[in-house]
């Protein structure tokens, strides 16, 4: 009980002290548990809304600006640094997505190619013998080649790998960005295999050649590593190790940073990492003929025929060590397929555009009154930029 001492103030004892602490620290747990009820709410409602956005679909979509343009019907197009490269035979307009332009560049091709690596371009003449090396900023250096070009790769500084085409068979050379010769020379594979594809590191070290080699009809493919650094200068003409692949036909080869390189054949997908010397690592099998491969620098996607009455197509995208990402069957009579910058898989016809996450979701489905040429991811998870014939539209899907 308590009592008043000779101040006049009242002392509590020892029981009443005990039961006000049991009721302060009773009080703190009824906080504590609202407040941890409300973070679980407003936790859960955010995880809710997250999922909801990840596995929504849309079917259409807001107009955020929109600008006219003229094009040829020989223009192509493709993406550079996020803007809109748009080139055609006789030159390219770089643009930016508000369709103003950038710099142009003029030219005479027959068969303009585009090849990319980080901060720069290359345009060059297949079966030509022009070349032009470009950053957003506009052109860093020209080439002419003696020979035809058959394929041409860039690194991330510059430099440009030639793949030419001579009557003894093949030539390969490596240039500046300013167009200066760093080397040259004649190219044979084992058993007199005949160069096809080339690819070169983002730091222009690592060199890699595709070659095939038909003998008594017998098709072998290899796989030949170039290295310009000191490592390769101890060794012939700068060759640091080769792969065969028997009974396979490696078309297309790319270096997807300094380290990694993918080689895609008929049957299979050879992955190599290596630091001076690349080392297979990981084999992929492509069960049956694939109607399109594609990749981007982490993932690799394949398109089968699932040969049915629906005529639908099987998707399978795969990590670079081959784990499966995301299968989905789909319908669309497409004319191109490819990763977006933001890994999101675009599946397009001339006038309709499917997109899927790589969770399988079918995020979009548009079928537009005009032929579409391009799609950009812009800078949110909604907001795109479709380069459509005649206009550039920046949207957000609903």
């Amino acid at each position: 009980m308590a009592e008043k001492n000779k101040n006049g103030f009242r002392t509590v004892g020892e029981a009443e002290a005990e039961e006000y602490k049991i009721k302060i620290r009773e009080h703190r747990l009824k906080i504590l548990k609202r407040t941890a009820i409300a973070l679980l709410i407003l936790l859960l409602a955010v995880i809710g809304l997250g999922l909801f956005m990840a596995f929504r679909q849309y079917g259409s979509y807001d107009v955020l600006s929109s600008v006219q343009r003229s094009d040829t019907m020989a223009t192509k197009f493709g993406e550079f640094q996020g803007n809109i490269i748009k080139y055609s035979n006789d030159g390219a307009f770089y643009l930016d997505t508000e369709n103003e332009l950038i710099w142009n560049q003029t030219y005479e091709m027959s068969n303009p190619q585009l090849d990319i690596c980080e901060q720069y371009l290359v345009i060059y003449d297949k079966k030509g013998t022009q070349i032009y090396i470009l950053t957003k900023d506009g052109l860093q250096g020209n080439i002419e080649t003696t020979m035809p070009i058959r394929q041409v790769r860039v690194a991330a500084q510059g430099t440009v790998a030639v793949l030419m085409e001579n009557k003894r068979g093949a030539f390969l050379a490596l240039y500046g960005k300013d167009g200066s010769n760093l080397v040259s020379g004649e190219i044979h594979g084992e058993q007199g295999g005949y160069p096809v594809a080339i690819a070169l590191s983002h730091d222009a070290i690592k060199l890699a050649v595709s070659m095939l080699n038909v003998n008594d009809g017998n098709i072998k493919s290899t796989v030949a590593f170039y290295n310009y650094s000191s490592v390769g200068q101890n060794e012939i003409d700068n060759c640091v190790g080769a792969v065969s692949f028997p009974d396979m036909v490696i078309p297309e080869l790319k270096f997807t940073g300094n380290d990694r390189m993918i080689a895609f054949g008929d049957s299979e997908i050879a992955v190599f990492e290596g630091t001076q010397k690349p080392q297979l690592i990981t084999e992929i099998p492509i069960e049956k003929e694939a109607e399109s491969i594609f990749y981007n620098e982490s993932y690799v996607g394949l398109v089968y025929d699932n040969e049915d009455e629906a005529v639908t197509k099987h998707l399978l995208v795969c990590d670079i060590e081959g784990k499966v990402i995301m299968e989905k069957d789909f319908s669309l009579d497409y004319t191109d397929i490819a990763f977006l910058s933001n890994d999101e898989v675009c599946i397009r016809s001339e006038t309709v555009c499917d997109i899927y996450t790589l969770r399988g979701v079918h995020k979009f489905h548009y079928e537009f009154d005009r032929t579409l040429y391009r799609v950009i991811p812009g800078g949110s998870d909604l907001n795109y930029t479709f380069v459509l014939s005649d206009v550039t539209e920046k949207v957000r899907l609903k």
